[in-house]
């Protein structure tokens, strides 16, 4: 469940850099519940060639994370916000996301 939650975060944040199709098969089977049968059936491709895209999508996400940090940001600062209190300030800072 906390690699569910990881990677559509991950996807909120650097989903705008996949391809559309990495977009549908990752929406398919992340926010639809869509096996790899269902979207390999859905999409004329084979189950083994389903488990490869969602694999390297999930691998690109992961990457982009390492690269640019902007989930473990977002996260500092969200943990800044609940320490300061100051509702403007907090205001401001949620909006940089």
């Amino acid at each position: 469940m906390e690699k569910l939650i990881y990677l559509n975060n991950l996807y909120d944040l650097y989903g705008i850099l996949l391809t559309d199709k990495q977009k549908k098969y990752f929406e398919e089977y992340y926010f639809n519940n869509l096996s790899y049968g269902e979207i390999a059936e859905k999409y004329g491709i084979s189950r083994n060639a389903c488990f490869k895209q969602l694999k390297s999508i999930e691998d690109k996400l992961e990457d982009y994370e390492k690269k640019l940090k902007l989930l473990y940001k977002k996260n500092k600062i969200n943990d800044i916000i609940k320490i300061i209190g100051n509702k403007k300030i907090s205001d401001e800072l949620e909006n940089l996301f």
